[in-house]
């Protein structure tokens, strides 16, 4: 692969977030990584001072104690140093970490004075985009790392671990090769037609053609579980005013967040929080009660309920057991019907309670499920529905190898193979000449080889590697 860089550089950048902390870590990475270490830093060992061609000779992978210098000889900090030598690194080039005290302080020093001494500034991303392009990592691998860092739960980790283990890129390697071999088969008939080879008919060729679109089908099935998992579960808790959403939001929580009153319309703007439901990310609003108001104010709140329920993945209608259900919750109804909704009768605790699971299944033709913010009775039921809903979004997918589509990127290319394969077989099934089938399989090929980076261009490597941080 050429590389999309130029190899003489030397780059760096802090790695650790920035802030006070107990440590703080400078990367290099480049042929120049160990000569400007070289220049700032003074090893506590006597046996390492020695310098060979203005080079320290220090061990790989080992932690060295010592002292960085800036070009001064002014003493900036004491660190632990470690040098990896290529090819078995990260970025597959000579890497350096400095080790220093957390402090924003050391770490800017330290990277002004390497910066001065030759190398430059890291790109966002850089140290990862090297590794792919020296063939450290493939581009699937390459952009698990991102969401490995940004996992909110244990099972947004696993599912990006697993990427970043090969496990998708394996798979697409393995489609891949049934392309390969129908190719072979398409372009020999083509190109030598009277030879006594085996003949390709159109029956075969469509077999191999739906046992690809069914993997492909396969994965993308998988997609809407993966951008849970990777981006959290939008879940929007609407219904009239006090029916208890307040009181819901800080049960789920587990915590008090947001203010809870006998009086309608308290709650007058969006809260917004964040929850792990059995390894589930789940980004949960507690909406304004929705209701005709002339109040302006809470009007204004209304309206962003009525976006939140737009923008939301799942939506729990509450009722209020002390209430019957009303021309309000009709209307709420009939503007969430259609939409992935639970019904859910709050005030479950109360002696006086007028609303029953059986008038809500009359009413709306769906189960309810009771429940009481006030002593938490149905929250673990509420955490089981949401876990089904998330299970169900893959209910099309059957592996055993714990990978998802989780990535934007990844689910585009495989509907585009997907539709670029269903083409091929419309053809195949008109004994179009085999020349034009082969263009459409061709074609998809193409398509999930950008996936793994294997023909990616340019433009959309640095694309995938400007979502990430500096100093990965």
């Amino acid at each position: 692969m050429n590389k999309l860089y130029d190899d003489g550089d030397t780059i760096a950048a802090i790695s650790t977030p920035i802030g006070e902390g107990g440590i703080g870590i400078v990367r290099l990475s480049g042929d120049k990584s160990l000569e400007i270490l070289s220049k700032i830093f003074d090893p506590v060992n006597p046996k390492l001072k020695n310098k060979v061609e203005g080079r320290i000779m220090l061990p790989s992978r080992v932690m060295t104690y010592g002292k960085i210098y800036d070009k001064d000889q002014n003493l900036i900090d004491e660190a632990l140093v470690s040098y990896m030598k290529p090819p078995t690194t990260y970025s597959g080039e000579e890497t350096v970490e400095i080790n220093c005290h957390g402090g924003i302080i050391p770490l800017r020093n330290i990277l002004n004075t390497v910066i001065s001494l030759g190398a430059r500034p890291a790109e966002k991303g850089e140290f990862t985009k090297r590794a792919f392009l020296n063939g450290k990592l493939d581009l699937a691998q390459a952009e698990a790392v991102i969401d490995l860092i940004s996992a909110k739960t244990d099972m947004s980790f696993n599912v990006a671990m697993s990427q970043l283990q090969g496990r998708l890129s394996e798979h697409i390697r393995l489609i891949r090769g049934y392309f390969v071999d129908l190719l072979v088969q398409i372009t020999v008939n083509i190109d030598y037609p009277d030879e006594d080879i085996e003949e390709l008919t159109y029956s075969n060729i469509l077999k191999e053609l739906h046992k690809i679109a069914g993997c492909l089908k396969d994965l993308s099935a998988s997609s809407e579980k993966g951008r849970i998992l990777r981006e959290g579960l939008r879940v929007a808790i609407v219904g009239k005013p006090n029916v208890g959403k307040s009181s819901l939001l800080n049960a789920l929580l587990y915590e008090d967040r947001a203010i809870v009153t006998d009086i309608p319309g308290t709650t007058r703007d969006i809260i917004e929080e964040s929850l792990d439901v059995r390894g589930i990310p789940v980004v949960i609003t507690d909406t304004a009660g929705i209701r005709d108001t002339e109040d302006l104010v809470e009007k204004i709140g209304v309206e962003r309920s009525k976006m939140s329920i737009e923008g939301a993945d799942l939506i729990f209608f509450v009722l209020d057991a002390g209430r019957g259900i009303d021309d309000e919750d009709r209307q709420i109804f009939s503007n969430i019907r259609n939409r992935d909704h639970f019904i859910l009768i709050n005030k479950n605790d109360m002696d006086d309670k007028v609303l029953s699971t059986k008038e809500v299944s009359e009413q709306f033709g769906e189960a309810a499920t009771e429940v009481s913010a006030i002593n938490d009775a149905g929250i673990k039921e509420i955490e089981t529905l949401i876990e089904d809903f998330v299970d169900s979004k893959s209910s099309g997918f059957s592996n055993s190898q714990n990978f998802l589509i989780s990535n934007a990127r990844h689910k585009k290319i495989i509907d585009d193979s997907i539709k670029t394969i269903s083409d091929a077989i419309s053809s195949t099934e008109s004994f179009e000449p085999l020349e034009i089938i082969e263009i459409d399989v061709n074609h998809a090929y193409e398509l999930l080889g950008e996936l793994i980076g294997e023909t990616a261009t340019g433009d959309i490597i640095d694309k995938v590697f400007e979502r990430f941080c500096l100093g990965k």
